[in-house]
């Protein structure tokens, strides 16, 4: 498994970006496939802020996790934020997720960042076990979801 930036594989930009709004579109309802298209276009200029990352496998798209500015309409205070973190089905409970977390967290570091943020509506688990801390619980468009950050030094 090689582990990229999506700057590097602006082949997978379609793909993740129809992924990406088949998990969670119901999360952010007002926003079309083709925003999130054009948002993701963004990733390609090579910041630091945004940057995805994906996961390949002999050419094959395994998932991505990415870097953002901002991911919470309601928390405009918090920055940056882990985000987009997704597996494709039939390679899921493998590892791969965790690799693209601790990728991301790695990027952070490297870029200054202090504190990284994410919002998870059901894997507040998984990210607990990579080090990240409850920030806070709360409802976002409807649903509930956890709020996690974690501090680097």
């Amino acid at each position: 498994m090689q582990i990229s930036s999506l700057k590097d594989k602006p082949q997978h930009l379609l793909p993740l970006a129809v992924w990406h709004h088949a998990e969670w579109s119901y999360l952010n309802p007002a926003r079309t496939l083709d925003e999130r298209i054009e948002e993701m276009q963004e990733d390609l200029q090579g910041k630091a802020i945004p940057t995805t990352f994906v996961a390949e496998d002999d050419g094959e798209l395994l998932g991505s996790a990415c870097i953002l500015a901002d991911d919470m309409s309601s928390h405009p205070e918090l920055s940056p934020w882990l985000a987009s973190v997704y597996v494709a089905e039939q390679h899921r409970n493998k590892g791969i997720g965790s690799v693209l977390v601790r990728r991301v967290m790695q990027h952070a570091q490297e870029s200054g960042v202090k504190r990284l943020y994410l919002y998870t509506p059901d894997q507040a688990q998984l990210y607990a076990k990579l080090g990240w801390q409850v920030y806070s619980e709360e409802p976002y468009n409807g649903t509930p979801v956890t709020i996690m950050s974690i501090d680097f030094d």
